[in-house]
């Protein structure tokens, strides 16, 4: 039997997708540029943050590829949800240790946080089905 994919879930990993490789392509390009735009402090090693950049485009390909089944894909959808929640645990771990920036927190919002719905709520239907990995 074919499994029915709801619209909400190819369109949230779509949108994923497309934000992620915006986003790591302004960061491989323009690696100064988040730091100017928040008033923190230039990077002395930018490479760093472009390789950052160039693994969240990553997570954007992938993210299109679940999308065409997120039920099926599960663990890409899976992968990205434990990045979305370390993410921000590293910043507020690093923040407590005085050792980040309050305004680098503001990255949380659009690249963490919204999606912990959304992508908890596809895990949460792909538990339902039976998939062989």
């Amino acid at each position: 039997m074919k499994q029915s994919i709801p619209s909400w879930m190819r369109l949230t990993l779509r949108l994923a997708a497309g934000y992620n490789l915006l986003w790591g392509a302004w960061v491989v390009l323009a690696p100064q540029h988040f730091f100017d735009l928040l008033d923190m402090p230039r990077l002395n090693h930018p490479m760093i943050w472009q390789g950052m950049g160039m693994v969240i485009g990553v997570y954007g390909l992938a993210y299109w590829w679940a999308s065409y089944n997120p039920v099926k894909f599960w663990p890409i959808v899976a992968v990205g949800f434990l990045g979305k929640i370390f993410g921000p645990a590293g910043y507020v771990m690093n923040l407590l240790m005085d050792t980040a920036y309050p305004q680098f927190g503001w990255t949380l919002l659009t690249n963490d946080l919204i999606w912990w719905i959304p992508f908890g709520k596809m895990l949460w239907e792909a538990r339902k089905v039976d998939w062989p990995l």
